[in-house]
C-alpha cells in the first residue's frame, strides 16, 4: 500500500471514529478515559499537536469543536453528565497507577 492510500484510510478511519463518537454522546468521557485511557478532549489534543507539526496555527478550542461537532460548552451543556464518585475515585486511581509507572521507567 502507497503512503498516500494509507493516509486516506486513515483519514476516513478518524472520520469514522468521529461519527462513531458524534452519534454515542451516551458515552462519557471520563468512560472513555477509564477504559481506553484518551478521551474527545485527547483528541482535540491530538489534533493540535498535529497541526504543530505541520506549522499550521490550530487553537484547543478549535479543535474541541472539530471533535464534538459543536462548541465544547454546547457539548458539554448538552450530554455530559457529572462524572460518579466512582468513576472519580476510578480515574484518581488509574492517574496514580501511571503516575507511579512512569517513575519506575
Amino acid at each position: 500500500m502507497d503512503k498516500i492510500t494509507q493516509t486516506e484510510l486513515e483519514a476516513a478511519t478518524f472520520r469514522h471514529l468521529l461519527h462513531h463518537l458524534e452519534t454515542h454522546t451516551e458515552v462519557q468521557n471520563i468512560e472513555l478515559m477509564l477504559l481506553a485511557d484518551f478521551c474527545r478532549n485527547c483528541l482535540a489534543k491530538w489534533y493540535v499537536s498535529a497541526a504543530a507539526e505541520k506549522n499550521i496555527t490550530l487553537d484547543y478550542e478549535a479543535a474541541r469543536e472539530l471533535i464534538y461537532g459543536m462548541p465544547y460548552s454546547e457539548w458539554k451543556d448538552q450530554f455530559q453528565l457529572p462524572a460518579t464518585a466512582e468513576q472519580q475515585e476510578a480515574f484518581k486511581f488509574k492517574q496514580q497507577a501511571k503516575a507511579q509507572k512512569n517513575v519506575s521507567k
